[in-house]
């Protein structure tokens, strides 16, 4: 759901004062003025731009403080460090704008949830200065203006976990497809209109119709259904496609005309294309590239409801070993065949026909990548400006948070092959922001109260759940729909990503209506899990810290869990958190807590070391859950969930 821009004037606060102190030993004169502007506000949330002129002598690094009075959370931010604790929030310059000259500006911006109250900060610290103390005018103006585009960004450009990206670009919008396994609905589709800042607008693939298993009903779909797939759209019949293979068995092809309408079957096409990749040429004909080592095209038909033609154009040589994860393009007269090697290459095939003859040439190859202990960016695809310039958008590897997309531009050379810009050698943390018109996206962070009859795109079930076992209605009620003492096999778990590098995800829930049996809470799930929540149990409610859920190779239930810590719970009503570090590497924590009153929260239990192996492939997420031990015929209300960070 896009937010929209204020149509009123946007308000400011300036606050110009004397008592601005150096970051150095030196003591600078004093003079400071800073700016803070609501650019845009939308349901729950809003844009804000911050900008400080150095009236005094020459800084070489800052930092601005200030407080909110009614919630706000700052989410996503750029040009800035920005760290908040409760009201207070803190923004530090980023590695290249410390520096302010007398007469300098800095600015920088970020956007923030909100209630229905939305004042401004009433004052401001500027290296520990309060702006005002010498008694300097303050004065409050009120301005329309538009957030200035950063002149950088910063990678990852969207910390959450989304693989095995397609993107692509329709008019002056930027539409990106991951993979989503187990998970349904599957195939969400991201936009954007900077390649920079993302929302959710929709899933290609409603339901996963390819068996029992992907209901928890007779056999579990883990690790299974959607993986790398295809994204394109055909100008000709304004219709988005989406076809991805499942099971190494079929290939099914969904349709759109909006990514965030109603996606609906299109075809079965009864091969696998595996990893594939979609071209519509300048002729209308629809191509797909497809394989591993072994690499084939296939040109489906006019109504892209069946295959014409398929040939192999491509054996990988042993020196290069294994690819896969094609995507296909035409620049020019030629043909490009965009593959990975998992996980530390990319490789790229040209040709002069769809059918090849193909050459390759090596992107990258164990480059270093722009996430502190993550993996080498690999896989992705590539999409063109509409000023003509040319992106990269690839995944790192970044367990335990899972698989994490970075952005870098792309050169070309006399002869037609691309190259990655790249910094000292690597993927840079920093590059100049895409000369790209400036729309408002909804935030990956924030409040969902559940409001209106049907759930938002951000969120997806652990397999396909039982539809008449929820409603959406000013709420979430979660009834029951399984009865067993494994979560694993729990239908009706419903999922949320995590922000990275760190975040946490508060749930509210109402407990009213909760039977003797039942176990209702918020979980770190993956294949090995833990939880906080609530057991009913002989009439009373438990609030409780479990831990020790766990899966083998074969993602079988090996371990339902063991209870750590309790406390007794009278009321009905309670709020838990769950605080994750999805820092790539070992040792990293979620740690749980609850509250009564929304306000107060008590830590229960230990932390729990998040697992960091790639097999599961999918990262961690948060799961609310409710499922029955006894019978079926409880159920929670789900009255809220926050994802804050960091």
């Amino acid at each position: 759901m896009r937010r929209t821009p204020v149509a009123a004037a946007l308000a400011a606060l300036t606050l110009v004062a004397a008592g601005l102190a150096a970051s150095t030993a030196a003591q600078a004169a004093p003079g400071c003025a800073v700016t803070y502007t609501r650019t845009s506000e939308w349901q729950g949330g809003f844009g804000a731009s911050v900008s400080i002129t150095n009236t005094g002598e020459a800084i070489t690094g800052w930092t601005l403080e200030w407080t909110y009075a009614h919630g706000q959370q700052v989410g996503q931010h750029w040009n800035a460090v920005i760290t908040q604790s409760g009201g207070a929030v803190s923004a530090r310059n980023a590695s290249y704008n410390g520096s302010v000259p007398t007469g300098g500006k800095v600015e920088f911006g970020f956007n923030a949830t909100a209630g229905s109250t939305n004042a401004d900060p009433v004052s401001f610290r500027l290296n520990g200065i309060p702006c005002g103390d010498t008694g300097s005018p303050t004065t409050t103006t009120t301005t329309t203006t538009t957030t200035p585009r950063p002149s950088t960004f910063t990678n990852p450009v969207l910390w959450q976990d989304f693989a095995d990206i397609d993107i692509i670009r329709v008019g002056d919008a930027y539409y990106y497809s991951a993979s989503t396994m187990h998970y349904s609905p599957g195939a969400p589709v991201l936009r954007s209109y900077d390649l920079v800042n993302w929302e959710f607008a929709g899933h290609s693939v409603p339901r996963l119709d390819f068996g029992s298993k992907y209901d928890l009903a007779g056999g579990r779909g883990y690790v299974r259904g959607i993986w790398a797939s295809f994204l394109n759209h055909r100008k000709s019949n304004n219709t988005f496609y989406w076809g991805g293979c499942v099971d190494f068995a079929q290939t099914h092809i969904y349709t759109a005309t909006s990514v965030d309408a109603q996606w609906s079957k299109h075809a079965t096409i009864n091969k696998c294309y595996y990893d594939a990749g979609l071209l519509v040429d300048d002729n209308d004909t629809m191509y797909v590239a497809y394989g591993n080592t072994t690499i084939s095209v296939a040109q489906l038909s006019a109504d892209g409801k069946s295959e014409v033609r398929s040939q192999q154009v491509f054996q990988t040589p042993s020196n290069i070993g294994t690819l896969e994860g094609a995507r296909f393009y035409k620049r020019g007269g030629s043909y490009y065949i965009w593959l990975t090697r998992p996980a530390n290459g990319q490789y790229v095939l040209k040709a002069s026909s769809p059918f090849g003859p193909y050459t390759v040439q090596q992107v990258l190859l164990n480059m270093p990548g722009p996430i502190q202990g993550g993996g080498v960016p690999h896989q992705g695809g590539m999409v063109q400006t509409q000023n003509g310039d040319w992106y990269y958008m690839a995944f790192v590897d970044a367990y335990p948070g899972g698989r994490v997309p970075v952005l870098a531009p792309i050169t070309w050379t006399s002869d037609g092959w691309p190259r990655i810009t790249t910094v000292n050698g690597g993927w840079g943390v920093n590059y100049p922001t895409p000369n790209l018109p400036q729309r408002p996206v909804k935030p990956m962070t924030g409040v969902d109260t559940f409001d209106g009859t049907a759930l938002k795109p951000q969120w997806e079930w652990n397999h396909n759940p039982d539809t008449t076992r929820y409603s959406v209605n000013n709420g979430l009620r979660l009834s029951t729909a399984t009865v067993t003492n494994d979560l694993y096999n729990a239908r009706n778990t419903l999922t949320h990503r995590i922000q990275g590098p760190t975040s946490t995800g508060t749930v509210t829930l109402d407990l009213t209506s909760m039977r003797d049996g039942d176990r209702t809470g918020l979980a770190m799930l993956r294949d090995s899990s833990a939880w906080i929540g609530v057991k009913r149990d002989n009439g009373r409610n438990r609030v409780v810290m479990v831990n020790g859920l766990t899966m083998d190779s074969n993602w079988n239930t090996t371990g339902t869990g063991t209870e750590v810590a309790s406390a007794d719970l009278t009321g009905t009503r309670i709020w838990l958190h769950a605080n994750a570090d999805i820092r790539p590497g070992s040792g990293r924590q979620a740690r749980f807590s609850y509250s009564t009153d929304g306000v107060n929260f008590t830590s229960l239990g230990t932390g729990f070391t998040l697992k960091n192996e790639w097999q599961f492939f999918m990262g961690y997420r948060f799961g609310v859950f409710n499922h029955a031990t006894q019978a079926l015929g409880g159920s929670v209300t789900v009255q809220r969930f926050e994802l804050t960070a960091p």
